[in-house]
């Protein structure tokens, strides 16, 4: 496939192409889903083709195809170049690409074992099992489990000589129990909302998931939610654990950092920024305990990779220092605007998508302290553990996230435990509140497999890095 990337970067040269890149690629999926100890559905899907991007008298242009015979390829080139210089007569300046060492190099996810090589049987087993054991808390409506493969393998070439070979590998897991009565439906996740927690691994991430283990419990919170009171509405001091803190740090920070959109080049899906190109070094974003890193070399992570979709090599850049906005995440098109060079976020959803700005791992660095060391150390607030909803403004200020259930702290413990919790900030305000961040060892690198982004919509796969974290002056109990 290699080959086939290098004729397409030769055929868009021949075109006319001043540059051109090519990714031959193939995707493979999994997904498997039980519900009530049935087979909702098992989804398998390969997708193999090429797409060729040109830069031609500083406009791009971009074309794609899965036939991959010499003909086809040559013709999808021209077609890109055709499009390149159709988009000269748009207003606007040309295109200018900070450089890069052409590198020629083969990287992979770590992988113990390959999750597409595991028997259907045993995965389906382990997804009843999980199902018939949350069935058997009484009372709950709905119980049930997922499993998610995914594997990209891509060939990249340009006309700058680069040649790499990629193969990324991801697995996750979860379960969920749904519990129903008197018109009200509860929800109880794990390990994490919205199909669990996915990694860069094989499949035995899956194994140490313990999605039976802790099915029993999941299922009976569930149910005794329906019996708990509503989130009461004050304000107060947040505690968040580590897989809200994954979401909190996606959206109000991560989105907000994407140079695109704080250049005007990205607004019509999910917004631009309230950051300016000339904030770096000057902004105060969150408290001084609070510092954030970009890190695609991050094991685990779903912004892991070796190369992102222009060749530029992964890179750990620090985005928030000490509480002080430090960095954007860059391309090679808009890093030279703000005086950077490339740090390696410019990927596709695969090889028929032009790349856009995408998170790698975007994470908050661990302090001291575990999660019961915290609210252990909290005399009266909120504690919120695992999202439900999200809801944040065009300019990535104003949000308000839900969550799946809340407990009163109360002297340092536990108390009540609250129904339906939401809570609601403003970015720098929230962020410049925190006064506590966990330790390594409750810090765990989530994922999130389905970001949306661009026109036509293009799904990315993020990771963050997360400690629980605690919070001042929050209001909380807002229902969106």
């Amino acid at each position: 496939m290699l080959d086939v990337a290098k004729m397409a970067v030769d055929a868009a040269r021949s075109a006319g192409a001043d540059l051109a890149d090519a990714r031959a690629g193939t995707d493979e999926s999994e997904s498997l889903t039980v519900r009530n100890q049935e087979m909702e559905g098992i989804d398998r899907s390969t997708s193999t083709g090429v797409g060729i991007r040109v830069l031609v008298g500083g406009r791009w242009g971009f074309a794609a195809t899965a036939r991959l015979d010499d003909a086809e390829i040559a013709r999808t080139a021209r077609l890109a170049v055709e499009m390149a210089k159709a988009a000269q007569r748009l207003p606007g300046d040309a295109v200018s690409l900070t450089p890069v060492d052409p590198a020629t190099a083969s990287w992979r996810t770590p992988v113990k074992e390959d999750p597409f090589t595991v028997p259907l049987e045993e995965k389906v087993a382990l997804l009843m099992e999980a199902s018939r054991v949350m069935q058997g808390v009484p009372g709950l409506s709905f119980a049930e489990a997922g499993l998610d493969f995914f594997r990209r393998s891509t060939w990249f070439a340009s006309s700058d000589g680069a040649a790499i070979e990629q193969v990324i590998t991801n697995s996750g897991g979860g379960i969920e129990a749904v519990a129903v009565a008197d018109g009200d439906m509860q929800r109880r996740s794990y390990p994490n909302s919205f199909r669990g927690h996915v990694k860069a691994a094989g499949y035995e991430h899956i194994r140490t998931l313990g999605l039976i283990e802790e099915a029993e419990r999941i299922g009976a919170e569930a149910v005794a939610l329906l019996s708990a009171p509503e989130c009461p509405s004050e304000v107060t001091t947040l505690v968040l654990d580590s897989g809200q803190m994954e979401l909190q740090i996606h959206e109000s920070i991560g989105h907000p950092i994407e140079l695109d959109r704080v250049l005007g080049m990205e607004e019509a899906y999910a917004g631009s920024s309230w950051l300016s190109p000339d904030d770096r070094g000057k902004v105060r974003y969150a408290s001084d305990l609070v510092s954030i890193t970009a890190d695609a070399t991050l094991p685990g992570g779903l912004g892991t990779f070796g190369f992102d979709d222009e060749g530029v090599p992964a890179q750990r850049v620090p985005i928030i220092v000490d509480g002080i906005f430090e960095n954007f995440l860059s391309s090679r098109e808009t890093a030279g605007v703000v005086g950077q060079t490339s740090n390696a976020t410019s990927r596709a959803d695969g090889w028929s998508h032009l790349p856009l700005i995408r998170m790698t791992n975007i994470s908050i660095e661990p302090r001291e302290g575990t999660l019961s060391e915290i609210i252990g150390d909290t005399d009266r607030g909120i504690f919120m553990t695992t999202n439900s909803s999200w809801s944040i403004d065009d300019k990535r200020i104003n949000f308000q996230f839900g969550c799946e259930q809340a407990w009163r702290i109360e002297h340092g413990a536990l108390a009540t435990p609250y129904k339906n919790p939401n809570y609601t900030g403003i970015t720098p305000e929230f962020w410049g509140s925190c006064d506590a961040i966990g330790g390594a060892e409750d810090w765990v690198v989530w994922g999130t497999p389905n970001c949306g982004k661009g026109q036509p919509g293009q799904v990315g796969r993020v990771g963050h890095g997360a400690s629980p974290a605690r919070f001042h002056n929050v209001q909380v109990g807002v229902r969106g």
